[in-house]
C-alpha cells in the first residue's frame, strides 16, 4: 500500500483539532469540531481505500487481476460517512439557531440542577441509589396492574358503543348444504 505520509498526518491534525473543538462550550465551535471530524474520517476512508488509480471493478479485457481491483467497502462507507455528518451538522445548526433565538448565546450554561450534581457527595449518591423500591419483585414491567397499564384493549363485548363489524374470512355455514 502506498499511502502519502502528508495524507496521514492531515488526518491526524483534523481529528485532534475536531476532538478539540469539540471540547469546547460554544455550539458553533462544537459544530466546527464535528465537520473536522467528518472530514477526518472521510480521509481515513480515503486512505483505507489502497492505492489510487486500481480499477473500480474486474475487467478481463484490460488483463487486470483480482488483485487490481479496488475495494468497494470504504466507497460506501465515505458516502454514508458525508450523509451522516451532513445530516448531524443539520441538527446542530437549528440547536445553534434555537438557542440563539432563546439566549442570544449559543455557549451551553450550567444550570441548578447540573451544579448539585457536582456538590453531591457519596452518602447522597449512596441515599439515591437506595431509594429503588419496587412493591412487586416479580414485575418485569413498570406498569403493575391492570390499573396503572397505558395501554387497554377494548373488544365489542366491552363497551356498548364499539360495533364490530369487521369482514371475516370464515366460510359460511349455509354454503356447504347446497
Amino acid at each position: 500500500m502506498d499511502v502519502s505520509l502528508v495524507l496521514i498526518i492531515v488526518m491526524a491534525v483534523l481529528f485532534g483539532c475536531g476532538v478539540y473543538a469539540m471540547l469546547e462550550r460554544s455550539l458553533t465551535r462544537v459544530l466546527i469540531g464535528f465537520l473536522l471530524l467528518g472530514n477526518a474520517v472521510n480521509l481515513l476512508l480515503l486512505i483505507v481505500m489502497g492505492r489510487p488509480g486500481r480499477a473500480p471493478f474486474f475487467d478481463p479485457s484490460t488483463g487486470s487481476g483480482a488483485d487490481d481491483v479496488s475495494d468497494p467497502l470504504p466507497q460506501a462507507l465515505t458516502l454514508t460517512a458525508i450523509v451522516i455528518t451532513f445530516a448531524v451538522s443539520a441538527f446542530l445548526l437549528a440547536l445553534i439557531y434555537r438557542s440563539w433565538q432563546l439566549g442570544q448565546a449559543d455557549t451551553v450554561e450550567d444550570d441548578e440542577a447540573d451544579l448539585a450534581l457536582r456538590t453531591r457527595t457519596e452518602i447522597e449518591e449512596d441515599l439515591m441509589d437506595d431509594e429503588v423500591d419496587l412493591d412487586d419483585e416479580d414485575a418485569t414491567t413498570d406498569f403493575v396492574g391492570l390499573a396503572t397499564s397505558p395501554i387497554r384493549v377494548l373488544h365489542a363485548k366491552d363497551l356498548d358503543g364499539i360495533v364490530d363489524d369487521a369482514p371475516i374470512d370464515r366460510p359460511d355455514p349455509g354454503e356447504g348444504q347446497r
